[in-house]
């Protein structure tokens, strides 16, 4: 008889190494509110200790020959420094924040150069900037996420938006503000940092104006990423290192500049200055940057000069808002560890309650919800909360949380209310909540960090990776009118909505399409 030999048992650490690994990604794919980002690095992190584990294994295993694994082991740094001559990181994937490589010798998108002024206009333009609306700030006329009165047509199939015009554009997350015909945004030209004013029907460059300026970063590459203020006559623009612009609207002068965070000795935030100013009455409020201190810097809008500074915390990244709360009229400020109301005429502090973890960023604007509430909301674990607002005496205001939730994790997205119903991209979702209870309707779609904007009855939806979709802003379920092919690559930038106008842009390209939209006496 032949003598049995023993099985041989499978090798155990690579064995628990790929159970543990299984089940990390089973984990992470159970999860239906775990956040993408969260699961990206969750993924990506897991992976490179189970190869390591795996590698180390094969190293000082005696299961193989010495010969092979010092073969194994030179290979291994072979590939490294290959990988390391060859490879470079480029930015990021997208929103998750996910290292993108690429190799070192491939050749950087180039950045258009600036065109000649030029005051081409478009045929007829007369009756067609009739249909046209002005948006002088961010986030819609009144920076609630609602694009001006528009019944837009839900048939793209048989009415399809029409491209007016495309071209290049620097880099950087601004989106457009219009008035009298004329577009204003942001971007980076090289080493300048360039206001530009571009006609709204033909895209023709009107004026810009360049500052010496540049931030950069390597999740959130480079450019300016606040919006203009359009004013009187005035455009007031914030870049990504803290200067503060007033230009002459039609021809592109200098009227004054301040540079708030060199001049207040302030560091920049991780992710540059993002905030878009905010005009109230005689005053241009912008925000601070990561040294702990004053929030909001108001300056008088014809002079430049400072009027008050405001508050003890980080800057956030979302833009101030004028709201009217307890029946006193206040400033929000979304910041690293609060949120807190002021004063509009002295910056005096009415309000602060803690809200979220400062080490990670918080981008949505906060929703005025009634008289007397306040919704917020973030991505990065933080969820949304609805606070109530009550009058005290003496001025001050303080805060309630009604409730607390998981089901609005909006990260670069900022969700706008019709009715008592909340329309915003959850983790990358399109998502409906009722507001009274925290309930969500339903969540469908898949934008990934795109944005979204109220117009109508619908939601339009820009997905990260470019393209434009209809969807109806329906409590009863999600439903897609149309998509539109809009641009083909990284979008982080707010679509616009200008009457029947649509400008989107990304840091390459700018267009700019018709929106098919419904008869004035068409009642459906």
């Amino acid at each position: 008889m032949h003598a049995i030999m023993p099985r041989r048992l499978p090798p155990l650490l690579p064995t628990i190494t790929l159970l543990l690994y299984g089940g990390v990604l089973a984990y992470a794919g159970l999860q239906p509110d775990l956040e993408r980002n969260l699961k990206g690095w969750l993924i990506m992190a897991s992976s490179l200790l189970a190869a390591l584990l795996l590698v180390l294994w094969f190293l000082l295993s005696r299961r193989f020959r010495p010969r092979t694994r010092v073969l194994g082991f030179l290979a291994l740094l072979l590939l490294l420094f290959t990988a390391r001559l060859c490879l470079k990181v480029d930015g990021v994937i997208d929103g998750r924040g996910l290292p993108r490589l690429a190799w070192r010798w491939s050749a950087k998108p180039t950045t258009p150069s600036v065109s000649q002024p030029s005051r081409q206009r478009a045929e007829s333009a007369g009756p067609a900037l009739a249909q046209a609306a002005d948006v002088p700030q961010f986030f819609g006329p009144h920076r609630d996420g609602h694009a001006p009165d528009v019944r837009l047509d839900p048939d793209w199939l048989k009415h399809p938006p029409r491209e007016l015009w495309r071209h290049g554009i620097g880099a950087g997350w601004s989106a457009f503000a219009v008035a009298d015909g004329l577009a204003y945004t942001q971007e980076q030209q090289g080493e300048k940092e360039i206001v530009t004013c571009y006609d709204l029907l033909t895209g023709a460059l009107v004026w810009s104006h360049a500052d010496t300026a540049r931030f950069d970063q390597w999740q959130s590459s480079e450019g300016p990423r606040a919006t203009p203020a359009l004013h009187q006559g005035r455009v007031f623009t914030y870049g990504a290192t803290g200067i503060l612009n007033c230009l002459d609207a039609a021809t592109g002068s200098p009227v004054w500049q301040r540079r708030v965070l060199e001049e207040n000795k302030i560091a920049n935030l991780e992710w540059g200055v993002c905030a878009s100013p905010l005009i109230v009455n005689n005053l241009v409020i912008v925000t601070g940057g990561r040294t702990r201190g004053p929030v909001l810097f108001a300056h008088d809008i014809a002079t430049g000069s400072r009027v008050w500074k405001a508050g003890d915390d980080e800057a956030g990244y979302a833009s101030p808002v004028l709201a009217t709360l307890a029946g006193r009229q206040v400033i929000l400020s979304s910041n690293a560890r609060s949120i807190t109301a002021h004063d509009p005429a002295t910056g005096e502090l009415r309000m602060e309650h803690a809200w979220g973890v400062e080490k990670w960023p918080k981008a949505s604007q906060p929703v005025i919800a009634g008289p007397d509430q306040v919704f917020l909301s973030a991505g990065y674990g933080m969820g949304c909360l609805l606070l109530e607002i009550k009058a005290e005496p003496g001025g001050r205001l303080t805060a309630s949380e009604l409730w607390t939730s998981m089901k609005m994790k909006t990260q670069f997205n900022s969700p706008a209310l019709l009715g008592h119903h909340l329309f915003g991209l959850d983790d990358g979702r399109l998502a409906c909540m009722d507001l009274k209870t925290g309930e969500r309707l339903w969540k469908e779609g898949r934008f990934a960090s795109g944005q979204s904007l109220i117009a109508g009855d619908k939601v339009i939806v820009q997905n990260e990776a470019g393209s434009i979709h209809l969807c109806a802003a329906d409590p009863q379920g999600f439903k897609e009118h149309g998509q539109l092919p809009a641009l083909g690559s990284k979008t982080w930038n707010h679509p616009v909505l200008a009457g029947r106008y649509l400008l989107v842009r990304n840091d390459r390209e700018a267009a700019c399409y018709e929106l098919p939209v419904l008869p004035q006496t068409d009642s459906n």
